[in-house]
């Protein structure tokens, strides 16, 4: 007995960030019958603005966003806001819905989940004065009194990055022992003028809704008006679990093993963006998404040429 599908496309994009909307222009642009599933869970939705693009600098993402999907549709893609629940073999897709759809290839652009350090402040204030990426917000608080709320020992590494952009910094070892820096950190760290501060963080103050202090345990307060710290990255990788993709553990988290044109260990299912790697920009995530997009056109094309010839 065959199975049933509501629809079958040729690719469905799982996830509407820059590398889902990236690939699903290219697929478009290339004619071929495409879906993107969005639920709507952007990494970067706290932030007011993204940085580094090229041309979209300072761009809002909820407009970046927009755009892309604006853009799509004018290929004939679909977007449907939806989650995907289960993908079985043969790529069988069912979104929470319950529709049930099925495609020849399968782009996963599900991104990764920030866990944030539990103190008071830290969450009400992501994406404003709390920040974990120079690169995408150094230069808008250049010269400002940073902190650096410590989660392991590799935040060392994040306070001697964000030095470059301010002279004024100081570091919150907040769970992590003084004995956990090793001697070249701390050299490091005299070297870059950042000072060290032992003791837990018990919140960040903050004034006229603007952060103006980071408040220990013990009840002394540090004048501070940016603060860095690295979340947990959490990858959203259930759905290539599933579907068998080899995983690799990195200092950040486990994701899928892919090759220079972003496809996993299953044949047919591509990871991109935050979906492959923590450290994917949105720049990058587009990238990514184009090269998959490209590489998958091809395939499809020689696939359905290959199968004409041996009519």
């Amino acid at each position: 007995m065959s199975e049933t599908y509501d629809e079958t496309y040729e690719v469905i994009v799982i996830g509407g960030g820059a590398a889902g909307l990236s690939a699903a222009l290219v697929l478009g642009r290339a004619r071929r019958h495409t879906l993107v599933v969005d639920a709507g869970e952007p990494r970067n939705a706290p932030a007011a603005h993204m940085q580094g693009f090229l041309t979209r600098d300072g761009m809002p993402p909820a407009e970046f966003l927009a755009l892309g999907r604006e853009e799509i549709k004018g290929y004939g893609v679909e977007l449907v806001r939806d989650r995907v629940v289960e993908v079985a073999p043969g790529f069988a897709v069912t979104l929470a819905s319950g529709r049930v759809l099925r495609a020849r290839r399968l782009v996963v652009a599900t991104g990764l989940k920030d866990e944030l350090p539990e103190v008071p402040g830290v969450a009400a204030r992501f994406g404003k004065d709390v920040l974990h990426c120079p690169y995408c917000h150094g230069w808008e608080v250049r010269d400002q009194a940073f902190g650096v709320l410590a989660t392991t020992p590799l935040s060392v590494h994040q306070a001697l990055m964000v030095s470059q952009w301010s002279k004024d910094v100081t570091l919150f070892l907040h769970k992590v022992a003084e004995s956990e820096l090793s001697d070249d950190d701390l050299r490091r760290l005299a070297a870059a003028g950042v000072g060290v501060v032992p003791g837990e963080v018990a919140e960040l103050v903050v004034t006229d809704d603007r952060l103006t202090a980071v408040r220990l345990a013990d009840g002394t307060t540090h004048a501070r008006e940016v603060v860095f710290t690295a979340p947990r990255a959490v990858p959203r990788n259930g759905l290539l679990q599933r579907l068998g993709a080899e995983l690799q553990e990195t200092p950040f988290g486990s994701y899928p093993v892919v090759d220079g044109n972003w496809q996993t260990t299953v044949p047919g299912v591509y990871a991109v963006g935050n979906a492959a790697g923590f450290a994917e920009q949105v720049i990058n995530a587009a990238s990514a998404g184009y090269r998959a997009a490209a590489t998958i056109n091809g395939e499809l094309l020689m696939s359905d040429l290959d199968a004409a010839v041996g009519a």
